[in-house]
Formats: structure tokens, C-alpha cells, sequence
């Protein structure tokens, strides 16, 4: 038996729906104590962390992840069930599979394989394991990192389990993201019957055009690590339901996924500027989803592209592509941060499942990262 698929079994049994952890940070934490790591619990509300440490001098590696899985929909439409972990032509199925229950256990059996063979390595390894990854984000890594921060613990290096990789593990890793900012705008207008356009104001024929403006507005050109901020219309919803009825308002959902060429407060007042030019009567919610980020060439980079051409045989891709993580919370901090994991191909949808050939190759590409920077 493989220790990796096992442990990757054994957390998936674990029901941990956002922000229910379901006992899978006991589970690991039992097995790093084990290894000599002090285990340190920190509850915020409805959320379950663990900041796991060993030693106490030098630089700090951290392996960062979370417990959480996305809901499952309905279980009858899965082959194999979600929650009980299943073995299948060279896949392990079931709900976290890829996202991010695999890497949980390739990191936690590499550390494992990496002390028994350098007892007296140098600096300190560490764990930052949340279970509100998948959800709205609030009482997880973004607290246990304002914790940190206020006495002084720093992160120097860390690698977040995320499924970075597309075809094969390790060949694209993520050593950035974009930036996210939502909007939630309100457009008001004067409801009334259809056949009277004079006594009403239309708000869907009133944003029309400064949507337009919006759509066809070039906010910045990229830069070698990011690509040019992208704008997105993601809801619309305007009307009562009847065909002889104009709305008396229309709310529009849009998202920026923005470089490190403009900042969050300047698409703000370049997106409100064009609806005050537009003469809308307006209210806007901005919800900030977090900064962009890039680790440049350095250690950790260096060690990860090392270690995944002597695992793996081929060079990895360097990206910052997808959504956003909760590296997006630890690299402001000033940590070398990036992604690397399984393949990404199933992940949220159903029958979710991870190559056990490339769950075993993630675990050594971890390995020898570990061996690079502190062996």
C-alpha cells in the first residue's frame, strides 16, 4: 500500500463541506506531531485552522492548503459516491480528490519521507491548513495570517497545494495571480407601462451605453507576468416579469481580474467616472477579493523548477492564470508563494478524481523542493 493514496482516501472520506472540517485537521495534525511539529488550533467563528510548526530558527517553509471541498450537487448523479474515496483504472474518485485532498497527503508524506532523511535539516517547516477555502474566505488563511503577523511569525517560503497542473503534474505552476474586485451596481430608473415612454425611464436603455464604454475600455496592457486586465458582465437582472412593464431598476454583477499595472482604487474611480459621464442615478457595492501577486525568480522558484525536471523529466511552466487562491494572503506578507498540484481537469465537477501514477510523482516533486531548499 502507498501511504499517499491512502492518506488521500482517508481525508476524502471525510464530509468536509465548507466550513466543516470533518476531522481532517486532527488527522494531520496526529501525524505531524508525530514528526516533532507543534500543532497550534485557531477557531475564528464557523472556521477550523491549523498552523503547524517545526523549529524555531532560520528560514520558514510552509505548506499551505485547505480541508474544504465544494458541494457535491446531487449525489445520484455521481458514478462513484463522493465521499467514499474509490479506486478506479488508476484514478482515486470522490469529492477532493484533485481539489485538494491529494496534495494534502503528498505534502504530508513528504515531509515525513524529508525529516527521516535529513534529521538535522536547516530552517523550519511549517503547515497553514484552513477550511474555508472554498467559501466566502472570511475567518481562514487571511486570519491565521493577520495572527501571525501581529507577533512577528513570519512565512519566507510557501507552496499552495492548489491543482496547478493541466496535462501532466508539474507542468505548470502558478507563481502569481491576478487581482479580483467585484461590483454589484444598481441602476435607477422610473417604472411604468410600456406604451407610455414618456412617463417612464428605461435603466436597461440608460446603462446601455456605459456598458459599452466599460466592455470597450483598455484599462492597462499587462506586463511579462500578467496579462491586460480583463472586465466581465457576469449577472444582468432587470424586469417584473410582465411584457408591458418597464423596470424601475436593473442590477448588473461585473469582476475585474486586474495586473499589477493599475490598482483596485483606480478602476474603481475610472468605472464610477464613466457612470457619473453617463448621468445615471446609481448605488455600487465593491467587494475587493484580493490583490495580485507575483513571486519573481528566486528560491523557491528555483528549487520547484529543480525539482520538478528531475522528478518529472521536463521543464515546468512558470503562470498566473485561473482564479484566485489563498496565496493571494500570504504573499503581501513578503513570502516567496506558488501553486503547485494535480491536474485541474476535474476539479468542482462531478466525479472529481486524481491520477494515482502523478499523486505519487507530486509527492516527490515536493520532496526534492525540500531537499533544494533545506536538506
Amino acid at each position: 500500500m502507498n501511504e499517499v493514496v491512502e492518506l488521500t482516501k482517508t481525508l476524502i472520506n471525510m464530509r468536509s463541506v465548507t466550513p466543516d472540517d470533518a476531522g481532517c485537521q486532527k488527522l494531520m495534525a496526529d501525524y505531524l506531531q508525530a514528526l516533532g511539529f507543534e500543532i497550534e488550533s485557531m477557531v475564528f467563528e464557523d472556521t477550523t485552522n491549523m498552523w503547524a510548526r517545526k523549529g524555531q530558527k532560520g528560514a520558514v517553509f510552509c505548506f499551505a492548503g485547505h480541508t474544504d471541498v465544494v458541494p457535491t450537487g446531487p449525489e445520484s448523479n455521481w458514478v462513484f459516491p463522493p465521499f467514499t474515496a474509490t479506486e478506479h483504472n488508476g484514478f482515486i474518485y470522490g469529492r477532493g480528490a484533485a481539489d485538494m485532498k491529494g496534495s494534502l497527503a503528498a505534502m504530508l508524506v513528504a515531509t515525513k519521507r524529508f525529516i527521516k532523511d535529513y534529521p538535522d535539516h536547516r530552517d523550519c517547516i511549517s503547515f497553514l491548513i484552513t477550511s474555508d477555502e472554498e467559501g466566502p474566505f472570511i475567518n481562514g488563511t487571511t486570519r491565521v495570517i493577520d495572527t501571525l503577523e501581529a507577533r512577528n511569525e513570519k512565512i519566507d517560503y510557501c507552496i499552495v497545494g492548489e491543482p496547478s497542473s493541466t496535462k501532466l503534474t508539474g507542468d505548470v505552476i502558478k507563481n502569481g495571480r491576478r487581482g479580483s474586485l467585484t461590483g454589484d451596481l444598481v441602476v435607477k430608473g422610473v417604472q411604468g407601462h410600456v406604451a407610455y415612454p414618456h412617463l417612464v425611464k428605461n435603466p436597461i436603455h440608460l446603462i446601455a451605453p456605459a456598458i459599452s464604454e466599460l466592455v470597450d475600455t483598455q484599462w492597462d496592457l499587462g506586463n511579462e507576468f500578467f496579462p491586460p486586465t480583463s472586465f466581465q458582465v457576469s449577472n444582468f437582472n432587470a424586469g417584473t416579469g410582465a411584457g408591458n412593464v418597464v423596470p424601475g431598476e436593473v442590477k448588473v454583477c461585473f469582476n475585474f481580474r486586474f495586473s499589477t499595472q493599475v490598482s483596485d482604487q483606480e478602476l474603481v474611480k475610472k468605472v464610477e467616472g464613466i457612470l457619473h459621464k453617463h448621468e445615471l442615478k446609481f448605488d455600487i457595492k465593491w467587494t475587493y477579493n484580493g490583490q495580485p501577486f507575483i513571486t519573481e525568480a528566486g528560491n523557491l522558484v528555483e528549487a520547484v523548477q529543480h525539482s520538478v525536471k528531475k522528478v518529472c523529466g521536463f521543464d515546468t511552466q512558470l503562470s498566473t492564470a485561473g482564479g484566485t487562491s489563498d496565496g493571494r494572503f500570504i504573499a503581501p506578507t513578503g513570502a516567496q508563494v506558488i501553486e503547485l498540484g494535480p491536474e485541474n481537469n476535474t476539479i468542482h465537477k462531478v466525479d472529481e478524481c486524481v491520477n494515482i501514477d502523478n499523486l505519487i510523482t507530486l509527492e516527490n516533486v515536493y520532496y526534492e523542493t525540500l531537499v533544494k531548499l533545506m536538506g
